[in-house]
C-alpha cells in the first residue's frame, strides 16, 4: 500500500512567532540575502498567498523609484483586490533589491533565475521558506509559505480579536473561512468573551 503523504504533516501550517520572525530576519541579514529580505518582510507584511506574492512586478509596490507605503494586488484565487500595508523594514529592504538588481517598474520584483520562467516559481518560493524555517532550528515539515501569509494575520487577531479586520487583510470572502484559517476554536472565543464585562 502506497501512502502518499508519509513523510508530511498535514493539516495546518502555524505561523511564525514574533521571535521567530526576528531570528529569520537577523540571519538573513547577517548573510547579505538581500532578495530573500525583501521577499520575507514582503511576505510577512502582505499576507498573500504564495502565487500572488511571487507575481508582483515592481511597479505594484515602487512608483518613480520610490517604494509605497501601501499596495493593492488582484488576488489570482478570488479575482478581488487585496490592500496591504509595506513596514518600513520591508520598504528598506525592496528598495535594496531593487537597486541592487536595477529593476525597473515594469520587471518582476523577484525575477527567475531560470530563463524560461519570468518570476521565482511557487515551488522555488517554498524551498526558500525550508531553508529560513531550518536556519532558525525550526522543522521544515511543519512550515510552509502559508505559515508566512498566515504570521501577521494570526498576531493581529491574538492582539486585537477583530476578525472583521483580519477577514479583510487576507481578502477573504466569508468571514468562517477567516475563523476557520485562524483555527478559532471555542475556547478563543469564550476567552475574548470573558474579556468583555457589561
Amino acid at each position: 500500500m502506497l501512502i502518499w503523504n508519509k513523510s508530511r504533516i498535514i493539516g495546518q501550517k502555524p505561523p511564525l512567532k514574533p521571535k521567530e520572525v526576528w531570528a529569520v530576519r537577523t540571519r538573513l541579514q547577517v548573510w547579505g540575502a538581500k532578495r530573500d529580505l525583501a521577499l520575507f518582510n514582503l511576505a510577512i507584511d502582505s499576507k498573500l498567498r504564495a502565487c500572488d506574492l511571487v507575481a508582483i512586478s515592481v511597479g505594484d509596490v515602487s512608483i518613480s523609484g520610490r517604494v509605497r507605503d501601501r499596495a493593492i494586488i488582484i488576488q489570482k484565487k478570488t479575482g478581488r483586490p487585496v490592500q496591504f500595508e509595506l513596514t518600513d523594514q520591508t520598504r528598506e529592504a525592496i528598495a535594496a533589491w531593487i537597486a541592487g538588481r536595477r529593476l525597473g517598474e515594469g520587471d518582476y520584483l523577484f525575477p527567475s533565475r531560470v530563463h524560461a520562467k519570468p518570476h521565482l516559481s511557487t515551488r522555488q518560493y517554498g524551498r526558500i521558506v525550508e531553508r529560513w524555517v531550518s536556519s532558525i532550528g525550526l522543522d521544515p515539515k511543519r512550515y510552509g509559505t502559508h505559515s508566512m501569509r498566515r504570521t501577521k494575520a494570526a498576531h493581529i487577531y491574538k492582539k486585537t480579536g477583530n476578525l472583521r479586520a483580519v477577514q479583510i487583510l487576507l481578502g477573504h470572502k466569508k468571514l468562517e473561512s477567516t475563523v476557520q484559517y485562524l483555527g478559532i476554536e471555542v475556547d478563543d472565543a469564550l476567552a475574548i468573551s470573558e474579556q468583555v464585562e457589561l
